[in-house]
């Protein structure tokens, strides 16, 4: 069985980040800019693709590009406050009251 192609990839024109599976919008993680701190206050997946790392996928990618730009994150999102509390490796990104 062959295996749909997955896109992640940044839609600045909408400001979010976007994971595509063969033509079809699967899920995005929102983000506003303050300065240099990313916002990330909203992260949603649609049901039809739940259960497939999606979401961690979209996370990663969106933590990826804030620290290829030198930029701190701010994690309004629940999913992705849990997500870099589980990944140490992006403590570094986190903005610091």
């Amino acid at each position: 069985m062959d295996t749909p192609a997955l896109i992640v990839s940044d839609n600045p024109e909408r400001h979010r980040y976007e994971i595509v599976v063969a033509g079809a919008v699967a899920g995005f993680a929102d983000y506003t800019m303050e300065g240099t701190t990313m916002v990330l206050p909203h992260t949603v997946v649609d049901p039809a693709f739940r259960g497939r790392g999606f979401a961690a996928q979209l996370v990663r990618y969106g933590l990826d590009n804030a620290r290829s730009r030198g930029l701190h994150v701010e994690p309004q999102c629940s999913y992705v406050a849990h997500y870099m509390a589980d990944h140490p490796e992006y403590d570094d990104l986190r903005t610091h009251p």
